[in-house]
């Protein structure tokens, strides 16, 4: 037999390509007070601040509070992504590549949403220093983070959520009160609900892999409530592919246009963590 006889042979590709691991998207932009539809170039969320009640003499006037109305105003930034797919080059492939390239760019436009509230979110004064010495020492540390939010008069309505990271979120699998249905039920467990989130404590807890500063020794997770958080949309992700004659090639483009802003910083608690820590062993 000829030691060439492997040249003729037929090369089979499977059809589908392989994404890379990417987050396909937002996760954060349902948890945050959304305006869609937006006109202009700004957008304002309005904040009214609290009334103070007191009594009054038979007769008398009623006390005024003098409630504080105060606004703040997200700035709309347009946001692109694009790239090219040659036609002679697509028919040497037996893949959707138009296709995938637009999916790219979409993804990359989500995952900058969730990067425009974070940055947001970070505008907060109210920061703990998660303690990586024990499970026990972080679950009090958790609790306090919580503590501190409720404290603020965030109202307990099933809106409050917590962000974390992957490091953050395998810490709090070290704490018997999150992971054991006997404390949280059986239909909140993480492997139950098909998704990364733990209702615990009066939170929605879920990993984030795209927080600031994962893998470093200053990551930040969040503890928020909706509200606390603005996202205005003049222009969701769109995608786009048009024919350019002169280059023989598809240009796929995405695009959208939003502005985040913090609304209420007594509704965020950011919480730090050193990823270099190892979890415990006992």
């Amino acid at each position: 037999m000829s030691t060439t006889a492997d040249v003729p042979f037929i090369k089979l590709y499977e059809s589908d390509v392989h994404e890379a691991y990417q987050l396909k998207g937002s996760k954060v932009r349902n948890m945050v007070r959304l305006r869609t539809g937006t006109k202009g170039s700004t957008v304002t969320f309005q904040k009214i601040g609290k009334a103070v009640a007191g009594p009054k003499t038979r007769h008398g006037l009623v006390p005024v509070s003098d409630t504080p109305f105060t606004n703040v105003t997200a700035t709309l930034i347009d946001q692109y992504v694009g790239d090219w797919s040659d036609l002679l080059d697509e028919l040497k492939t037996n893949i959707d590549e138009r296709q995938a390239l637009a999916n790219a760019g979409a993804y990359s436009l989500g995952r900058k949403i969730d990067d425009l509230l974070f940055t947001a979110m970070a505008g907060t004064s109210n920061t703990n220093a998660m303690t990586l010495t024990s499970s026990i020492t972080f679950r009090n540390d958790v609790l306090l983070s919580i503590q501190e939010h409720f404290g603020n008069d965030v109202p307990d309505d099933g809106q409050n959520f917590a962000v974390v990271t992957p490091r953050y979120w395998s810490w709090l699998m070290t704490i018997e009160e999150f992971k054991n249905a006997d404390y949280i039920g059986g239909s909140s467990l993480p492997w139950a609900t098909g998704a990364s989130m733990v209702d615990w404590a009066g939170v929605k807890w879920m990993r984030h892999s795209g927080l600031p500063g994962v893998g470093s020794s200053t990551e930040s997770s969040f503890l928020f409530h909706r509200s606390a958080v603005g996202l205005a949309e003049a222009k969701s992700v769109t995608s786009d592919i048009t024919w350019h004659g002169d280059r023989a090639a598809h240009f796929i483009s995405s695009m959208m246009s939003l502005g985040a802003v913090l609304i209420d910083a007594l509704g965020v608690v950011k919480m730090t963590t050193v990823y270099a820590t190892a979890l415990p062993t006992s």
